[in-house]
Formats: C-alpha cells, structure tokens, sequence
C-alpha cells in the first residue's frame, strides 16, 4: 500500500464495497454534469437567451471544475480525500438541486459555477481513494470502471431528463439530479471506512515549496494535450440535443438517446484502457490512435442520419474512455511524484483540461450562432488534434511490471 495516502490495507470485501461506493456517487456525480444538456431549449424560453449562452453555462460548470482541481489536491493532502470527496459531493448535489430555483439567467450561472467547485472536490480526491483500495499491479481495472462509471451517470444525465422534462419541468428535472447524488453520497458514508484516505500526520520534515506533482512536465503535458477533448466530450454530451431537435428533427427524447450514445458506450473503454495502460508503456501511441478516432467521428457528424449518429456516438465514447483510463492510471507509476500527491497530479491536469475545455465549449457555441453547427463540429474536431503536440513532453514511463515499486520506493514521504 501507498504509505502516503493515510491508508492502512483493508480487507478484500471491505475494498470492493467501499469502491461500489465510490462508483454510485460517480454515476450520480457525473448526471449532474450533463443534466443541463437537455435542459438547454427550456432554459432558453424561460431566460430568453440562444447558443451563445448556452455556450457560457456549459463552461460555467467547467471553469468551477478546473479552478478548484489544484485546490482540492491540496486539501486532499491537508484533510485527507476521503473527507475532501465527500464535501465535493455535498457541495455538487446541493448546488445542481438549486438551479431550479434560479430567478434569473445570471444566477443560474453562478450555481453551475459552485456546482462545478463541488465536482472539483470530488473527482480527484476520489481517483485517489480508489486507488489505495488495491495494493500496485490491482488498481488499473478498479481504476478505469470508476473512470468509466462517468459514462453511465452522463448517459442517465442526457436520457432521464429529456423524458422527464415534458412532464415535470426542466427546473424539478434539475433538483432530481441533486437527489441521484445525494442519496448514494449517503450512504457510501458508511460504505467508504474512515481508516482509508485519512490525512497525513504532520511532520516535521521541510516539504518543497513547489510541490512535486506541480513541477513534473508530465503532468501539465497530459494536460494541455487533452484540452481540446474535454471540450469535445462536453460540447457533444451538451449541445447534440439542440442540434438534434433543430437541425435534425428529431424529437427531444429521440435526440436524448442519441446524445446517451455519446457518452454511454465509453464504459467499455474504461477497463480496456485502465489494463493496456498497466500493461504496457507506449502511452503516448494509446493516447494518439483514442484521440485520432474521437476526432474523426466528430468531423463526421455534418452528414450523419439517424443511424449513423448512434455508430459514430458509440465508436466517439469508446476511444475517449480508453483515452480518460490510461491518464487516469498513468500517474498512479510516475517516480517523479510523492505518493501523497497523485490527487494534486490528477487535480492539475484536470484544472488544465476543464479550463482548456470550458474556452472550447463556450467557443463552439459561439460558431454554432455565428455560422452553423455543421462548421462548428468541422472545428471541434480540429481542436481535439492540435493539442496533441504537448505528448512529445510526456516523459516515457519504464519497462516494468506494473506492482511495487521497489525497496527505494518503500522509503518515500
């Protein structure tokens, strides 16, 4: 076990509970990121507003992610992620149910906003205590399904409200979404042990001013390479309902489905890229071949049908789901990082993707009102690719087997 994580080993079920845990409140995590998306045409009747705003709450949301993603490592380290998971939880469930409540447009802007802090306060804390669940060489499947535990709670985001907002409101749609967060958030209170993610005891030893997961190039390369993606899985998971009753005709639930199959299917690339990242270290090339195909079925979506949508939204989610694995479990092996910074590692390249992500999403809108959405998915897909050019600065990870890292690393704050 990492010593750095403010665990001590838990017995097998206990483990595997406790992650079941952790995977219910990622699913309802993950419904209230994409809740919204649906909810965009009923928002703008109530609020008199179009795409470009659109565009603005989307990246609401994503810039409270990425502004606190650093922040919450660092609080992960202080307070421990366990207590700093469920503070996120708490902070999302409340805030999404708010919206509802929103008066104005502004003020629902500002509550996706701490919606998008609460998220930031759980993921990477939450990255971290499962994976001090299983002992080196066992965390790379636990790792990628709670990865890919996202796709079912965005896929539930997309359907559920577009069947439940022509009965009940897109405002009670919303407060819905905070109680599937909520209720798991509960009770995995008492499925997640308190001995695991405690905080660190105090030591006298000087620390670095910088901590390390900040300063190693990795890291940011992993950020920045993928910012365009984030946006992209975003924009889709957000704006194919609009498109879809707009420029497809489709009926708002039919257009839910369809945008399920953008997000749903990457459950299956979670697990597939969480082993091949274990065991094998040619990340850049996994990262490369996921990132071309995702672009490529974006830049295909001008001239979908019906049927060729619902191909190229499972083909899309699957390639990004292999991609979001393999950078998920990647630090989990960097030397260059303490132990009780892989939280503040995966904070920061996530800070870097939402915030990349957020400009990305609120710039799609804006083509989509200036121009058209057939120019903005040809674009999208440009800006999946360009950022790829920061992997060259990703740091080749030893031919190793994937487990303990040694006696010098036993020896490690």
């Amino acid at each position: 076990m990492r010593a750095g994580t403010g665990v001590v080993p838990v017995e097998p079920g206990v483990a595997v509970r406790a992650t079941v845990g952790l995977i219910a409140m990622r699913i309802g995590y993950a419904y209230n990121w994409y809740d919204i998306g649906p909810a965009l045409p009923s928002i703008g009747s109530t609020f008199g507003v179009g795409p470009a705003q659109f565009g603005l709450l989307v990246a609401a949301f994503l810039v409270g992610g990425g502004l606190l993603q650093v922040p919450a490592g660092l609080l992960s380290r202080r307070f421990g992620p366990r207590a700093v998971s469920f503070w996120g939880v708490g902070l999302l469930a409340v805030a999404g149910a708010a919206c509802a409540l929103a008066p104005s447009f502004s003020t629902l802007l500002a509550l996706r906003t701490a919606a998008g802090i609460g998220a930031a306060l759980f993921f990477s804390p939450a990255i971290g205590l499962v994976g001090s669940l299983f002992p080196p060489g066992r965390r790379g499947i636990p790792v990628g399904v709670f990865s890919s535990a996202f796709s079912v709670g965005a896929a539930l985001g997309l359907v559920g409200p577009a069947f439940l907002i022509p009965s009940i409101g897109w405002r009670l749609s919303l407060v819905v979404g905070g109680l599937f967060l909520g209720v798991p958030g509960l009770v995995s209170l008492l499925l997640v042990p308190r001995t695991v993610g405690r905080p660190l005891p105090r030591s006298d030893a000087p620390r670095p001013r910088i901590p390390a997961a900040l300063r190693f190039r990795g890291t940011w390369a992993v950020g920045i390479a993928f910012v365009g993606l984030e946006g992209a899985t975003f924009a889709t998971g957000q704006f194919l309902v609009p498109w879809g009753e707009s420029v497809q005709g489709w009926t708002l639930g039919l257009a839910g489905v369809v945008g399920m199959m953008f997000v749903f299917p990457s459950i299956l690339g979670g697990p597939v890229g969480g082993r091949v990242a274990e065991r094998h270290r040619n990340h850049r090339t996994q990262f490369l071949v996921a990132t071309v195909v995702s672009a490529s079925m974006v830049a295909l979506l001008p001239w979908a049908s019906l049927a060729s949508a619902l191909a190229i939204g499972v083909v899309f989610s699957v390639a990004y789901g292999v991609d979001y694995a393999v950078m998920y479990v990647i630090p989990q092996y960097w030397r260059e990082v303490p132990n009780e910074e892989i939280p503040l590692a995966i904070g920061l390249l996530n800070s870097v993707q939402l915030a990349g992500g957020a400009g990305v999403s609120a710039l799609f809108g804006s083509i989509v009102q200036a121009t058209s959405y057939s120019v903005a998915w040809e674009s999208l897909a440009v800006l999946i690719l360009v950022p790829l050019g920061a992997l060259a600065l990703l740091p080749a990870i030893p031919s190793e087997p994937a487990g303990p890292r040694g006696a010098a690393d036993s020896a490690r704050p």
